[in-house]
């Protein structure tokens, strides 16, 4: 679950700061209480507690203006929303009235289930508790797929990480000139692999591992970061601007490694 999402008050400092931001440094409480739904004494105690947290500061009675710390928790939490929505979107609207899920034990039609996401994917059972809920709406065995229906609550959605790795081109001795020890420890450390280019094929190959996809690795790897599978890409050299570019435009946050000995 989205923090912010889980009180009123994180909503509504989240969209003071949002106002702030954009009618900087001359700051009308009086507007902002009208637009976000609260009373100005109200815009008040948020604009003083945003103050105190460092995300707003004041260089007079009304002028204030957004920090650099106030831009990074906005826009921190608006991927986060915008990950969420489009989670939303395109699992949950898309298939409101039953959604598929891996049964993790045998259920019996109509059982009362909790739901879960692990490594990108949805799981039912009846005894590890969760704030999703469903109802199953046949017999199932452990390992099957079910349908559920009857939702309520909320998925809770792990925190995706990426890290793009660069990988040199075939005219700078392409896999031979890959650091495969530090290849092998990020691997450990992440649930989904993409390469793009042959040389990070068979570096990838080189330590005994295998990617999850080759083909659609930028498109892929972004679907998976929005079901909170944390993602590995290698990448070749000219490539790397046009995936940093696409998690960029996602407002998905990553790491970059040059893979390259010298």
């Amino acid at each position: 679950m989205i923090d912010i999402l889980q009180s009123k008050s994180g909503i509504t400092k989240f969209q003071i700061l949002i106002e702030v931001a954009a009618h900087q440094p001359n700051v009308r409480q009086k507007e902002i209480a009208k637009k976000v739904g609260v009373t100005p004494q109200a815009v008040s105690e948020y604009i003083k507690e945003l103050t105190s947290e460092g995300y707003i500061y004041s260089d007079g009675r009304v002028r204030y203006r957004i920090t650099k710390n106030g831009v990074e928790w906005v826009l921190e939490n608006a991927a986060d929303m915008k990950r969420y929505a489009k989670f939303v979107m395109s699992d949950i609207i898309s298939h409101v009235s039953t959604w598929t899920a891996i049964a993790d034990e045998n259920l019996d039609k109509g059982e009362d289930v909790y739901l879960h996401m692990r490594n990108g994917l949805l799981y039912v059972d009846t005894k590890e508790q969760a704030d999703a809920k469903g109802v199953t709406v046949s017999d199932v065995e452990e390992g099957e797929d079910v349908g559920v229906t009857n939702l309520t609550g909320m998925i809770d959605l792990e925190t995706a990480s990426i890290t793009v790795c660069k990988v040199p081109r075939i005219e700078r001795q392409g896999s031979k000139n890959v650091d495969l020890e530090r290849l092998k420890k990020l691997t450990e450390s992440k649930d989904y692999i993409a390469v793009i280019g042959v040389e990070s094929l068979v570096a990838l190959k080189k330590i005994g591992s295998q990617p999850d996809v080759m083909y659609g690795a930028k498109e892929s790897v972004v679907e998976a970061a929005f079901h909170g599978l944390s993602s590995l890409v290698l990448a070749i050299d000219e490539q790397v601007p046009t995936i940093m570019s696409k998690l960029e435009m996602e407002n998905l946050e990553y790491e970059l490694v040059d893979l390259s000995l010298h």
